[in-house]
């Protein structure tokens, strides 16, 4: 007997011109609570692989088809995913589910629309954002999906995605910088559409989070000149190398040119002598760098940020869930660097995933796995479809807590890993166990994509890092290099300027009737000459 799944219409009053009113499946999402996320009981139907439930034999099939590049240059992740699914299925499946497999990577067939000739009841993929756009356009409108695409662009209307979402690593990464009292960082980020759009993503959660954004460097992936040239302006090479050569030619002066005492000539040069031994001087003006692009990129670029005088003090190191499941950790540069991550896969799936396909379960593996768990969950389920998938209170699966929105978006509860000295991690903060409080507080599309910034920094002036005699200030004076803001503008003072225009004659005065001078108070001027200013 089947179950009644679709049956809540949703009217949506058009403006003129359109025409049929269109059915929102999941219009029942406002009125559910949130509580206690499920579990996800894997082999409810069958206890081990291969043994099918006799519960189901001679019920009405139930049918589920799958969009994957089963062919060409993605079959690899195709052929991953599938794995994961036909495992999900031996272990979990009814005997009446029928599962049928369509090549989105096949230039002889439209699989989209082959797939939906058979009247499946859900959709597990595709992929990619282009194919699952295609998707949603094309598809009844009651029909769910879950794909494996983040962008957010491509989802919507019942087409969702497992996929984590950027914004989701970025502002867990983004609160941990809050909480380890970062005020100002720069984003380094691969010079790609989804670059632009997490960098735009970093701006909102610092904005959420009080933490400013004072610069934006793309570079060209695993362009080791785009890299070194970003890594150079990242780091305010030029600036703090000429303040460098200043400082010492100030010093160099005094100690050639000038009467000193023993002690002031020692002071200069011992002072001399370690800007010698150094090419930079000055301080880089943010606390914290986040970085965008993956882990080999990023340890490039730490290399040249060491080279261009960037020490390890200077800056923390943060990244996203992008590092995930990398070798980042072997590199000690990384030491104290933190990143989002998802949980660890449990061992009992990974042995599990080994034993089938010969491999280790990547992260597109786990989102298959949960997907098709999802997937059976909702066709025999007593709920409707809304209230199985947009379960606000969400499920725990492999991957750990998460749950599906009507956007097409989901939410992951991420933990803060930390790189050790010794080339091993450890979890510094613990995936949030359930939906009760707030995760996140962004929507992936409401970002817009963000320019690159040039770093907003005061300079720097050698006159500020070295120690000369008083009496030399005025005639040893230095210019800032590499300015970009004002010294207002650095100390948090409004950047925007009220511009007054006075009339130019007398006739022009502005007379109101509500003016009423203030009278002065009489100045002493010997009062006022008697305080030093110092600058």
């Amino acid at each position: 007997m089947y179950i009644k799944r679709f049956f809540i219409l949703f009217i949506i009053t058009l403006f003129a011109g359109c025409s049929a009113p269109k059915e929102n499946w999941f219009s029942e999402y406002g009125n559910m609570e949130t509580g206690k996320p499920a579990q996800m009981q894997y082999g409810t139907f069958s206890g081990k692989i291969g043994t099918p439930s006799d519960n189901f034999i001679g019920a009405p099939v139930r049918r589920m088809a799958v969009l994957l590049p089963l062919s060409g240059d993605n079959e690899q992740i195709g052929k991953t995913i599938r794995t994961s699914i036909e495992t999900a299925v031996l272990q979990n499946a009814p005997q009446n589910l029928s599962v049928s497999f369509y090549d989105t990577a096949s230039e002889s067939a439209d699989s989209i629309s082959e797939a939906l000739a058979n009247n499946p009841e859900i959709i597990i993929g595709p992929v990619f954002s282009k194919d699952a756009a295609k998707l949603r356009s094309t598809k009844p409108d009651k029909l769910p999906a879950l794909s494996f695409t983040s962008d957010a662009t491509a989802i919507g209307d019942g087409v969702m995605t497992m996929a984590l979402m950027p914004t989701n690593s970025i502002e867990a990464i983004v609160k941990e910088m809050s909480s380890d009292g970062i005020k100002k960082f720069i984003v380094i980020a691969p010079e790609t559409s989804s670059g632009k759009l997490m960098a735009g993503t970093a701006i909102s959660a610092g904005k959420y989070y009080d933490i400013s954004v004072i610069g934006i460097f793309y570079y060209t992936e695993q362009n080791s000149d785009s890299i070194k040239n970003m890594a150079q302006s990242a780091t305010m090479n030029t600036a703090r190398v000429e303040a460098n050569n200043r400082a010492r030619e100030i010093l160099s002066d005094i100690l050639t040119n000038e009467r000193l005492t023993v002690i002031e000539k020692s002071s200069l040069t011992i002072q001399l002598e370690k800007l010698s031994k150094k090419d930079t001087l000055g301080k880089i003006p943010y606390d914290g760098i986040l970085f965008l692009g993956n882990s080999d990129d990023t340890k490039n670029i730490v290399s040249f940020l060491r080279y261009y005088g960037l020490a390890s003090d200077n800056a923390k190191f943060y990244g996203t869930a992008v590092w995930d499941g990398s070798e980042i950790s072997k590199d000690i540069t990384m030491s104290g660097a933190k990143y989002a991550a998802l949980p660890e896969v449990s061992e009992e799936y990974s042995n599990l995933y080994e034993q089938i396909s010969g491999e280790k379960p990547t992260r597109l593996a786990t989102f298959g796995y949960d997907a098709t768990n999802m997937a059976i969950g909702m066709l025999y389920s007593d709920k409707s479809n809304a209230a199985y998938l947009l379960n606000p209170s969400g499920y725990i699966g492999i991957d750990g807590l998460f749950r599906l929105k009507p956007t097409g978006e989901n939410e992951r509860a991420l933990r803060i890993v930390k790189i050790k000295s010794d080339g091993t991690t450890e979890t510094v903060r613990e995936a949030q166990s359930n939906f009760l409080k707030p995760i996140y507080n962004l929507e992936q599309k409401r970002i817009k994509p963000a320019y690159s910034m040039e770093l907003a920094t005061p300079g720097v002036n050698p006159n500020d890092y070295i120690y000369i005699p008083e009496r030399f200030h005025e005639k040893y004076k230095s210019k800032t290099y590499g300015a970009t803001i004002t010294p207002e503008e650095s100390l948090g003072l409004p950047m925007q300027r009220n511009v007054i225009i006075l009339p130019d004659y007398e006739s022009d005065a502005i007379i109101s009737p509500d003016f009423k001078p203030v009278p002065l108070e009489s100045i002493n001027v010997t009062y006022i000459d008697s305080i030093e200013i110092e600058e």
